[in-house]
């Protein structure tokens, strides 16, 4: 597929985000033709890699922030869905499951607050730096520590959690 015109394929992003942040950073890419690439970045090298996309490659937007819980790698995996309006480019970086954390992007875009607010309450990854990291879709008594779509959460547990936050008297749920 040719590129509109002023825009980048993807195949050039992909080789201008190595050149920007490092080749040694990116640690896989994935084409899912026509138009959306995966790339998974070094953790660390996240914020660098957003920035790099925002400011260099005219990318104007984000699309949505996703969470994958990869229970049997032990990781959870964070998708970050940019998009110049004609391509996509899908950042993706794993953490641990056991402490998933990962800096915020907010202060580059300020549209990923309410992204990252749904993934903290369905997967429990915290975004280090975010501005407001409170409940978004789940009801004010909602336990902390329970998050939906953990692989290793059941439709039982939630009840059972939930019934014994109503007993305790919880409000909200």
């Amino acid at each position: 597929m040719k590129p509109m015109a002023g825009k980048t394929s993807l195949e050039e992003a992909v080789e201008k985000l190595k050149a920007g942040i490092g080749a040694e950073n990116v640690l896989e890419v994935k084409y899912q033709p026509p138009r959306n690439v995966f790339v998974l970045v070094k953790t660390e090298k996240l914020k660098d890699a957003v920035s790099y996309i925002m400011k260099n490659l005219n990318y104007q937007y984000v699309i949505t922030i996703t969470g994958v819980d990869l229970i049997k790698q032990n990781q959870m995996e964070v998708i970050y869905h940019l998009t110049d309006y004609s391509n996509t480019i899908s950042l993706r970086v794993r953490i641990p499951r056991d402490n998933p954390k990962v800096p915020t992007i907010t202060d580059i875009i300020p549209g990923a607050t309410l992204y990252e607010r749904e993934v903290h309450d369905m997967f429990g990854i915290v975004f280090e730096g975010h501005p407001n990291l409170v409940k978004l879709l789940l009801p004010d008594g909602w336990p902390e520590d329970l998050h939906p779509l953990r692989k290793d959460v059941t439709v039982q547990q939630i009840r059972e959690r939930l019934e014994e936050e109503r007993k305790k008297g919880v409000r909200g749920i």
